[in-house]
């Protein structure tokens, strides 16, 4: 378990890096649960200034749940021509016509519901729960991954399932729990961690402390 004074550090150092930082992306600017289901999709690797275009044609073409689901397959992946990997494409289609049919057009608004979409594992979910519906949910890429296993002194494969599992437990634990009190949306953990500075100064702040604090036998990373 994190200790509180340095998960409130790591949270801070997040929150003020992201606040001087962060982008202005389209998907920054809306809280529907469509359009961010969309812009994750296409986000899956793919770069944020490839994806922007495709975006907005895309919700110009089909601005609805139901309006995908209604259109003919060929017609959505014409829009998706020249983004690759097209399974997201006709998943995105097939989904769209499992939330018209059976759900009313409306995007699940718990983690449970997300998972039963196709095309939507748990990193979706968790992105569309926290931005759409402000809901406290943790995410992990393998951006996320590298950040959190060198955070932690984690040093077990962060493709095996058992260290993937701590490292989820570790992405739980930071989501902040006075969210509505600050008027900060639980997406504060969505950043892209490619590039956060900040954050190794945190995690060689972190390291520094255990070295002076913990025995040596004890200094192998959270499992």
């Amino acid at each position: 378990m994190i200790a509180l004074c340095n998960r409130k550090k790591i949270q801070r150092k997040l929150l003020d890096w992201f606040h001087k930082h962060a982008r202005d992306l389209p998907w920054r600017r809306t809280r529907d649960p469509y359009a961010i289901w969309i812009s994750e999709i296409m986000l899956q690797q793919t770069q944020v200034d490839t994806v922007i275009p495709y975006y907005q044609r895309f919700l110009k073409s089909f601005p609805t749940v139901r309006c995908l689901a209604e259109a003919d397959l060929s017609k959505v992946l014409k829009a998706w021509e020249g983004l690759g990997y097209y399974s997201r494409a006709r998943n995105l289609h097939r989904a769209s016509q499992v939330i018209s049919s059976h759900l009313k057009g409306k995007i699940p608004d718990t983690i449970e519901g997300l998972l039963n979409i196709p095309g939507i594992g748990r990193y979706t979910a968790g992105a569309i729960l926290s931005v759409a519906y402000n809901k406290e949910a943790p995410i992990l890429d393998g951006n996320v991954k590298r950040v959190l296993a060198r955070l932690f002194a984690i040093s077990g494969d962060i493709r095996e399932k058992e260290t993937g599992q701590t490292l989820w437990t570790l992405s739980e634990s930071l989501i902040p729990r006075a969210m509505q009190a600050l008027s900060i949306r639980p997406s504060w953990i969505l950043v892209r961690w490619s590039a956060l500075p900040e954050i190794l100064f945190v995690s060689a702040a972190l390291s520094s402390a255990s070295a002076r604090q913990e025995p040596k036998e004890s200094r192998r990373g959270i499992h």
